[in-house]
């Protein structure tokens, strides 16, 4: 099987990252990157999405592709941000129609912290984010190693 390579949009609220968490999660194939257990993966794109509502959608995704990207993963700061990104769906939707490229949302583990606050919000309500974070949930005993 050929190598997948992944690009990561993050959120620009959190522009200054330094991707700690997604690093992490993408070597030991934790979070949504657990769909790689058995896949050989390279990360060949990292950049934010411009800010609301998204400008960097159109152009950045072209630039991955071009260097063979196929899979573009949404950082989990769009889902566990407050509140989550507004523009999720819509860019689940462009990128596929556009450049025909995999969408997921998330990358590393919910951290705990951000679990218990979110649930106890019920900020996670409709059937678009209770999907969107099924790929990142993990256990708890993960989500604590991501706090």
């Amino acid at each position: 099987m050929a190598k997948i390579k992944i690009g990561i949009i993050i959120c620009d609220r959190y522009r200054t990252c330094a991707g700690g968490k997604c690093f992490k999660a993408f070597q030991n194939r934790e979070g949504a990157f657990a769909m790689y257990k058995n896949r050989e993966i390279e990360l060949a794109a990292f950049t934010t999405c411009g800010g609301c509502p998204g400008g960097n959608i159109e152009y950045a995704p072209e630039e991955m592709k071009n260097n063979g990207v196929t899979h573009i993963h949404f950082a989990t700061g769009f889902l566990v941000g407050y509140p989550p990104c507004l523009y999720m769906e819509h860019f689940q939707k462009f990128i596929p129609e556009k450049y025909g490229m995999k969408v997921i949302l998330g990358t590393h583990p919910i951290p705990q912290k951000y679990f218990l606050t979110h649930n106890n919000l019920d900020t996670w309500n409709t059937s678009f984010l209770k999907d969107a974070i099924l790929p990142t949930l993990s256990d708890e005993q993960t989500r604590l190693n991501y706090d």
